[in-house]
């Protein structure tokens, strides 16, 4: 199956080439199980990196052909997202504007300062607050909303919304990638059993599932949830693949079946640590020296050590690693703290 018109769609490139894919033979070892494997998106070169550089070289990409100067985007305190945008509006020579969503009801100090908040900052961009963190219709109106104050002040402004009812532009970088994925494994003759991704806004995951199976990969894919449970993650997933498929004016390649979540390793919630993502960080810190986040790639990591638990030695497992690196710093006391050892 083709990918429609996706080569068409303007896109602005900061990075340096595949990231690597990389085996991990000592976490795997210290698990018992599968053979773990690493993707390693957190390489990307870009203000730290992660997978957010794939998905807002899309956004700058629709926002250059509009010519647009300023970018206005919208996430947690401590949004990776929010941090990619400033560096590429940086690079780009355009203004950013980050509204924070009051999602972590946290009290540790440096929590809104430290990590992206700093990174932003030093990226020139500037911040504003908004005082819910489930309200996705009502994040997208205030930024709305701050647009038009900028084209009043003679700017051109481009909104990056990642709330339902837009197209999934950014899950563009994630089709990408499983493209990119696909033509590694082939080259190291390589077969994976099993891939475990992240699942929050359900850009990367819909993006790479899709591009998966638009390019006729079957290998299963678990999403991990970061931000909602299962039973309300699925459907937006399986809506975001046929937004995709919209987009790219296309047949949807994914079945209902395809779109597998699994909220084992959510609770307490968003941006919040439990006893198995505590492990997963230290775990891989201390036998791979591989720094995960505790919001989405620690969450995942643990769900990838339970895939590998559960197979073969002779198995692998893939863990798409979506990077955050600068989010540790924002929790300081309850990682320095709970470390499993």
């Amino acid at each position: 199956m083709s990918l429609g018109r996706f080569e068409s769609l303007p896109v602005v490139d900061l990075g340096y080439g595949d990231t690597p894919l990389e085996p991990l033979p000592q976490l795997s070892k210290a698990n018992r199980g599968a053979q773990i494997w690493a993707k390693r998106d957190d390489a990307q070169a870009l203000a730290f990196g992660g997978n957010k550089v794939r998905q807002v070289g899309y956004y700058m990409g629709a926002a250059q052909a509009q010519c647009a100067d300023t970018v206005l985007i919208t996430g947690a305190v401590q949004s990776n997202y929010c941090r990619t945008a400033a560096a590429f509006a940086a690079k780009l020579g355009m203004k950013c504007h980050i509204q924070q969503e009051a999602r972590v009801a946290s009290e540790h100090p440096g929590y809104k300062t430290s990590g992206n908040v700093l990174v932003s900052q030093l990226l020139g961009a500037a911040l504003s607050s908004y005082p819910h963190g489930e309200d996705e219709a009502g994040a997208d109106a205030e930024l709305e909303r701050l647009a038009e104050t900028y084209r009043k002040l003679g700017r051109r402004p481009y909104v990056v919304h990642l709330g339902p009812g837009h197209p999934p532009i950014g899950a563009l970088g994630y089709v990408a990638c499983a493209k990119e994925l696909l033509g590694q494994i082939n080259a190291l003759n390589l077969s994976f059993d099993h891939i475990a991704v992240p699942s929050g806004s359900g850009a990367t995951h819909a993006g790479f599932l899709f591009g998966l199976r638009a390019l006729g990969c079957k290998i299963p894919v678990t999403g991990y949830c970061v931000r909602r449970a299962e039973e309300l993650q699925k459907p937006r997933l399986i809506a975001r693949c046929a937004e995709i498929a919209e987009l790219l004016e296309i047949a949807n390649p994914v079945a209902d079946d395809d779109v597998v979540i699994n909220d084992r390793f959510l609770l307490p919630g968003y941006g919040q640590l439990n006893l198995p993502t505590e492990r997963a960080i230290s775990l891989s810190a201390r036998s791979e020296a591989l720094i995960l986040d505790p919001v989405y790639s620690g969450k995942c990591m643990a769900g990838a050590l339970n895939i590998a638990g559960n197979l073969r030695p002779d198995q692998n497992v893939l863990f798409l690693h979506t990077g955050g690196s600068p989010a540790i710093f924002a929790y300081q006391m309850p990682l320095s703290g709970g470390f499993v050892t």
